[in-house]
């Protein structure tokens, strides 16, 4: 009986300590130079992009598994390669400005052992070429 509440009692403390070893966060892991980007007002039909640099904190290689937006009008690019130990390197967000309106997409960032996903933010205002033109000529 011993024997067994002695085993009970070791698997339990090592559930203990593997929850603790996910319990890391991706701020832990990366610092975001910045992690929200506001294009202000831009023309229709011409595509941005803005590049979210960040650099790895931590005291190992990050790898960034992926990088899914909001909407298939913006397309996250990620770096492929481990980041290594306080280098930089950056998350490019483009968006395709097809739709004329406010905009704000969402870029959710997945690091390898995290299970939380991290989100960096792009707004603007997209106009038509009208609007763009007299925006310009203020």
């Amino acid at each position: 009986m011993k024997r067994l509440i002695l085993s009970l009692f070791v698997v339990a403390a090592g559930f203990s300590g593997f929850s603790q070893a996910t319990t890391a966060k991706v701020e832990d892991l990366v610092k975001f130079k910045e992690v929200r980007h506001n294009f202000g007002k831009i023309k229709q039909g011409v595509p941005v992009t803005y590049d979210f640099d960040f650099t790895n904190i931590a005291n190992e290689p990050v790898v960034i598994e992926n990088a899914t937006a909001s909407c298939g009008c913006t397309t996250p690019v990620w770096p492929q390669q481990p980041v290594m130990k306080s280098k930089t390197d950056k998350i490019k967000a483009g968006f395709n400005a097809a739709a004329a309106g406010p905009f704000e997409k969402t870029i959710f960032v997945k690091l390898k052992g995290i299970d939380a996903r991290y989100e960096l933010k792009i707004a603007g205002e997209v106009l038509s070429a009208e609007e763009y033109e007299k925006q310009n000529q203020k």
